[in-house]
């Protein structure tokens, strides 16, 4: 199965990010042969951005991205929300690639669930 989770919101304040992280990993733990794909939209691609530094004991998200990939998940941040944040030149989460609406599109129309935070 090929699950396609599209994040939106930023990393930190609500708990969107965190909780379909989540559900990504556990998919990956529950069924290794599910294809999860992430694709971060809008504020969702600031998860991307690798040093970060949270509260001891606080969900870190950049950790949470690496175990996704580590897994075989991919992540896709969207190139005009990067651009958009100032983001273009920054490096993002080592295996997070800029991607476009286009790609996006095609994750869409091969997904069998599409899950949107």
């Amino acid at each position: 199965m090929k699950v396609l989770f599209i994040l939106n919101d930023a990393p930190y304040g609500t708990e969107k990010a965190y909780n379909a992280l989540r559900l990504a990993m556990a998919l990956q733990k529950e069924q290794a042969e599910t294809e999860v794909l992430i694709f971060l939209m809008a504020d969702a691609v600031t998860c991307a951005m690798p040093k970060q530094s949270t509260p001891q004991g606080y969900y870190n998200l950049e950790r949470m991205l690496k175990a996704v990939i580590q897994k075989g998940g991919q992540v896709k941040a969207c190139g005009t929300c990067l651009d958009a944040r100032g983001m273009k030149e920054i490096p993002l989460v080592e295996g997070v690639e800029a991607s476009t609406m286009p790609q996006l599109a095609q994750w869409t129309l091969a997904a069998d669930k599409v899950l949107t935070f």
